[in-house]
């Protein structure tokens, strides 16, 4: 699945397909769509992880179904780790449990393959949840290796460019993925709760607005127009708000057609929100509420780690003015920003003038992208 092109590689994809064509010679079909799971592997480890040994003892069979994350064969039997959508659980299969054709299929089996496993729950003698094999389906034969274990898939690009395998080799990717979708859950909720109303934007728009960047260009052929994808919901959310709707929001899709790189795409998802009889200040409160419920909520705690950085999000958040803080990393009286003559001189001295005519403002706003945006890590309103 990762396209490594060694003969190792190429001699395993060999034999599964010779194993896949005599599946089908054998059983007529090699993509059975007849198992169903009854629990994920987390639920099993919720339900039957406390239980006694004598509950064990008197449980009902279960049905799980999953990858093949790693096999060991021990004579006439063997155990392999599953991993479905909520993690992994182990099932342990033997010859006189399954008998002797579905023990065969077993022995068949490879890293990769998706199977699903009916039988009862037991902890080994380590203490392990284990299941009991009594039946076992052979879902999906995977005809190409993962990556190695103990490396995983590590090239960043490989991971972006075929996100399928990074979720398989790297059980972080998929938390990122889940966490993804309870804070979109937890945001829609916050501000439904406070009246806002959810609504849906053009994507395709005749003149696009709201932000500034280049756009992608688009062709409509039935009005035989040139139309431009979003790079911004803001101009019709503010029109829906002129229309009546006090408070509104939208998660939205966004393409700009510049550069790229791991934190930079050209589309992106944005939630931007507007409510009528407020100030920024008012905007402030709300976010910050937001943002430390988010916290409590996914992660379960304010503080936070990024990389090699500590991040607090216990309110209030510090309120600074891009001038103040400027003037603090610049070491000047903040009166003293107000100098067109004194801006253009820092700027020449931080990286030097982009345009020579530039306004006050914006060499302001390029004298605290070079002095103040590197050293901004815990959340402050600017």
């Amino acid at each position: 699945m990762d396209n490594r092109d060694t003969s190792d590689d190429h001699e395993q994809i060999v034999v599964r397909r010779r194993k896949l064509a005599a599946l089908r010679e054998e059983e007529h079909t090699a993509f059975p769509n007849d198992f169903r799971p009854d629990l994920s592997a987390a639920e099993v480890h919720a339900r039957f992880g406390p239980a006694a040994d004598e509950e064990l003892a008197a449980a009902s069979e279960v049905a799980v179904a999953g990858r093949v994350m790693a096999i060991r064969h021990f004579g006439k039997a063997g155990f392999v780790t599953l991993q479905d959508r909520s993690g992994t659980i182990q099932a342990h299969l033997r010859r006189d449990g399954l008998g002797e054709h579905a023990f065969a299929r077993y022995r068949g089996l490879d890293v990769g393959d998706l199977i699903g496993v009916r039988g009862r729950p037991f902890r080994t003698r380590t203490g392990e949840l284990t299941i009991a094999a009594s039946a076992l389906a052979l879902l999906v034969k995977a005809l190409r290796p993962l990556p190695e274990k103990w490396h995983g898939l590590q090239d960043v690009e490989a991971r972006y460019r075929q996100r399928y395998v990074d979720l398989i080799a790297n059980p972080e990717s998929r938390l990122v993925f889940q966490r993804r979708t309870a804070i979109i859950r937890y945001l829609r909720d916050f501000l439904a709760a406070r009246d806002f109303l959810e609504v849906e934007t053009p994507v395709m728009q005749p003149l696009y607005g709201g932000a500034a960047a280049r756009p992608f260009v688009t062709h409509h052929n039935a009005l035989d127009l040139d139309l431009f994808l979003r790079i911004s919901p803001e101009l019709y959310l503010k029109r829906l708000v002129v229309g009546g709707f006090e408070r509104v929001f939208e998660v939205s899709r966004n393409f700009r057609n510049e550069g790229i790189d791991t934190t930079h795409f050209p589309e992106f998802t944005m939630l931007e929100f507007y409510q009528a009889y407020a100030t920024y200040h008012d905007l402030m409160d709300l976010t910050e509420e937001m943002l430390v419920g988010l916290a409590r909520e996914v992660a379960g705690t304010l503080a936070l780690r990024w990389r090699d950085m500590e991040i607090d999000l216990t309110p209030p958040w510090p309120r600074r003015t891009m001038a103040e803080l400027v003037a603090e990393r610049a070491g000047l009286a903040p009166e003293r920003l107000g100098d067109p003559a004194t801006l253009a001189a820092l700027a020449e001295r931080t990286g030097g003038l982009e345009r020579a005519d530039a306004s006050p403002g914006e060499l302001l706003g390029l004298c605290f992208e070079r002095l103040v945006e590197p050293t901004l890590v815990q959340p402050t309103f600017v």
